[in-house]
């Protein structure tokens, strides 16, 4: 464990605010409570050894060498903020009774709100074999990992074609590598953008030299002590000396276990980020807040999660919270094409493809009659132009003209 703690001024408040979690959302939360002049005390709670960092660039910049530095803030941040951190060490409970939260090296920290941002843990396949050269990715010690392994690799097979799958095979090939990437779903990206617009994507990797796989999965993985190779479900078997599984990932909530506090796809939370528990916060990936509509949603989306802090702190200080009603944006970098997505288009929309060059492409989302969405490949201006649109929940007519 490593403790870097300043000692908070004397005329600060005696509230203690426990964050739980290293990455974005934990820090843009910490920051925003020093923006709104909160004086007391604010600890991170982090199960990594690093400062915390920004994990977009993992899949791409970190993979390709390209950058190794992605924290956050540096760590003068911290110290002239009055902010602890408490790195390398992983919440294991929570008792909402005593408001304490338990460390695994058996340690206890008192709070008197306490803000979850645990994030997302990686799914694995638990069929799989324990061999070397078979990684995932969602860590910065696990891009470093993936980079060592794609250094020495010259077959690579990449499980699942969502938007880490998608990335990892561009930063991939980008290094050299021959990538097979293997989708189960008719297109990539399909359960999200739709197979139209999937297929787009997959012309983009195929035109990169990418071996793009649909309609099939990973049946078995095979080798010595280091992978050798990959049988898919068709029975066909390809080569390969490094397999990156990019499954999706799952809420890291474990630790709630016992502590009352709900889980369902995430923690339960409210338009403002209160949890079932008393002073119990969520935001970020892990957290499932209730829309304006009334639905549980969790938005696995980095722009989101500032939004959300902007939101909490406020109501966490018994302020006035402004409401956080956006629209939501994402983006994915994926060769030399940023793909963007703004608002919030479901697979089973009705597509509406208004430009394809062949390697750019802008699309919009309709459903009900109005526009839900648009998807962009390499066209940002066209993408961020139809914001207001969106906003207004307008008729695809009006974005169609």
């Amino acid at each position: 464990m490593i403790v870097y703690e300043r000692q908070v001024t004397s005329n600060a408040d005696s509230k203690r605010i426990l964050i739980v979690g290293g990455g974005l959302a934990a820090t843009r939360t910490a920051e925003q409570l020093r923006r709104a002049s909160f004086t007391g005390s604010v600890t991170i709670v982090s199960d990594e050894v690093h400062l915390p960092y920004d994990r977009p660039p993992l899949s791409k910049e970190v993979l390709r060498s390209e950058v190794d530095d992605v924290t956050l803030k540096p760590r003068e941040f911290y110290d002239e903020q009055n902010i602890t951190l408490r790195l390398g060490s992983a919440a294991t409970s929570l008792d909402t009774a005593a408001q304490t939260v338990t460390l695994d090296d058996g340690s206890t920290l008192g709070y008197d709100e306490l803000v979850i941002a645990t994030g997302l843990v990686p799914r694995r396949i638990p069929a799989f074999p324990d061999l070397d050269g078979i990684r995932v990715l969602r860590s910065f010690d696990e891009s470093l990992a993936l980079r060592r392994h794609a250094s020495e690799a010259q077959h690579a097979v990449v499980v699942g074609a969502g938007f880490i799958g998608c990335e990892v095979a561009a930063s991939l090939r980008g290094l050299g590598v021959d990538v097979v990437l293997v989708e189960p779903q008719p297109a990539p990206l399909a359960a999200v953008l739709g197979e139209q617009i999937g297929g787009l994507v997959a012309r983009l990797h195929r035109a990169e030299g990418v071996d793009v796989r649909t309609d099939v999965g990973v049946a078995d993985v095979r080798g010595g002590d280091h992978v050798e190779t990959v049988q898919l479900t068709d029975g066909t078997e390809v080569s390969a000396d490094l397999v990156v599984v990019g499954i999706g990932s799952r809420p890291a909530t474990e630790w709630l276990d016992g502590s009352g506090v709900e889980v369902d796809n995430g923690v339960i939370c409210d338009a403002a980020g209160r949890t079932s528990a008393p002073n119990v916060w969520a935001l970020g990936d892990v957290a499932s807040w209730r829309d304006p509509k009334g639905h549980q949603v969790r938005v696995e989306h980095w722009s989101n999660v500032a939004e959300q802090a902007r939101v909490v702190v406020p109501a966490m200080l018994g302020q006035d919270a402004p409401s956080n009603v956006v629209v939501p944006y994402f983006w994915s970098d994926q060769y030399d094409v940023k793909i963007q997505c703004l608002g919030e288009p479901i697979a089973t929309d009705t597509v509406h493809l208004v430009e394809d060059d062949g390697r750019k492409f802008l699309a919009y989302y309709e459903r009900d009659g109005v526009v839900a969405g648009v998807v962009g490949g390499g066209m940002p201006g066209k993408v961020m132009k139809a914001r207001s649109k969106i906003a207004a929940a307008a008729a695809i007519s009006d974005v169609l003209g």
